[in-house]
């Protein structure tokens, strides 16, 4: 940073420390009961869950990543304690279930969090203000401006999140590198248990006919259960760039989400895999009545849609955009949509997360922007703190009601 545009964050923030301290204290007996609390949202997946069922319940609700790193970095911890925990649980229930001996610490790991949301809530150790004084510059930096916009927001998010899933994805990676050498073969990779008790069936459901077979795996009661396509080698050779047989710490962070990889081999995959799910006659490709049903609404754009178009339900109603959409998929104009041809809309069937972290930056945006130019100054962003922190914050003890960063509420007081 150069040092014309250190004078100016200098300006700038004593003129909002000036304002801050001239502020009615009205506004600061209110926000003295908004205590900020660690989030304990945290749900265990265990090895034998699906993948692509775990990524279809992360999407369902897509947990923002704190704008914060300081809070972010006390999440993982308290996030690693209670998958540590209960990864025992699931793995090893004698363990579990043993009992403390007399004087000793049952729950220590209680005492530090609370502890940590104690930091949090010590205005001295953990102001609010300032840490937006000192996180600002480190936003404002395409160009430096002074001003927050959606792109730099975006990024930030960004950012953040890129810390949080390589974080995740090295402690999955401790979990499969049996011989620690910092890769994962497909051998180290063990399928799960619902994966090794498959059965091949046909297209007609005899099990062990011939003809094209589909593997499936039974569940505990002996029933059906899901495809095998996220545990087969196909999707790890194809997370695998440099075809070594191994997968290092990048490509197994894109094994585990191939949403975010720029690997056109692992799109491909993912491309691939939805043609799979979608393709109820087995002929390898999607019909319109197949994108139709399966695919149709996921892609769409609504706002392209003709306004003369009826917003019935009903298929019929539908059938035209469908068609439309259908037939600019088509690019070879055979009447199906191949994995290829899908490639271009993969990211509405799998969002990245680059798309949460715009969504976050537009919340963040509709709710602090106060002048309403499109972009954040300092002043703005600590007027408005509950945005930046509403994960953390607890309104319990106040009139507000909660609002999370992916709903758009226009009438926060």
């Amino acid at each position: 940073m150069g040092k014309g545009s250190l004078i100016i964050y200098i300006t700038i923030a004593l003129a909002v420390l000036l304002l801050v301290s001239r502020a009615p204290r009205k506004s600061s007996s209110h926000h003295r009961h908004r205590r900020l609390k660690l989030r304990s949202n945290f749900t265990f997946a265990p090895p034998t869950l699906p993948h692509h069922q775990q990524q279809h319940s992360a999407a369902a609700h897509h947990e923002p990543v704190p704008f914060d790193p300081l809070v972010a970095d006390l999440e993982r911890r308290r996030e690693d304690r209670e998958w540590e925990k209960q990864y025992i649980e699931h793995t090893h229930p004698e363990l579990a279930h043993h009992e403390p001996a007399p004087g000793e610490e049952s729950q220590p790991e209680w005492e530090e969090y609370m502890n940590a949301e104690d930091y949090l809530n010590d205005e001295e150790k953990f102001n609010v203000t300032n840490r937006l004084l000192v996180l600002f510059p480190k936003v404002d930096v395409d160009p430096v401006d002074g001003f927050v916009t959606l792109d730099e927001l975006t990024e930030w998010n960004l950012k953040q999140t890129q810390t949080e899933v390589l974080h995740r994805t090295k402690r999955e990676m401790e979990l499969h590198d049996k011989n620690h050498d910092g890769l994962v073969s497909f051998a180290e990779y063990d399928p799960p248990s619902w994966a090794r008790n498959t059965v091949v069936i046909n297209s007609s459901g005899r099990e062990g006919a011939a003809g094209f077979v589909k593997e499936c795996a039974l569940d505990d009661n002996g029933s059906f259960g899901y495809e095998m396509g996220w545990w087969k080698e196909e999707h790890f050779n194809a997370s695998d760039a440099d075809g070594d047989g191994l997968l290092n710490i990048t490509e197994f962070n894109d094994f585990l989400h191939p949403a975010d990889s720029k690997n056109s081999k692992l799109l491909q995959w993912l491309c691939k895999e939805e043609v799979r799910e979608r393709d109820t006659d087995k002929d390898g490709k999607v019909n319109f009545k197949e994108f139709f049903h399966g695919l149709f609404d996921m892609v769409r754009n609504y706002d392209d849609e003709s306004h003369n178009v009826t917003h019935h339900s009903d298929d019929d109603s539908m059938e035209a955009p469908a068609k439309v959409l259908f037939a600019q998929l088509d690019k070879d104009g055979d009447g199906y949509v191949s994995d290829i041809e899908l490639l271009p809309v993969i990211g509405k069937l799998h969002p990245s997360e680059r798309y949460y972290a715009k969504q976050q930056a537009d919340y963040v945006l509709t709710q602090a922007d106060t002048d309403k130019d499109g972009r954040l100054t300092l002043t703005e962003m600590i007027e408005n703190p509950y945005v930046f922190y509403s994960a953390i914050f607890n309104d319990d003890e106040d009139d507000y009601e909660y609002h999370d960063e992916f709903r758009f509420q226009n009438d926060i007081d």
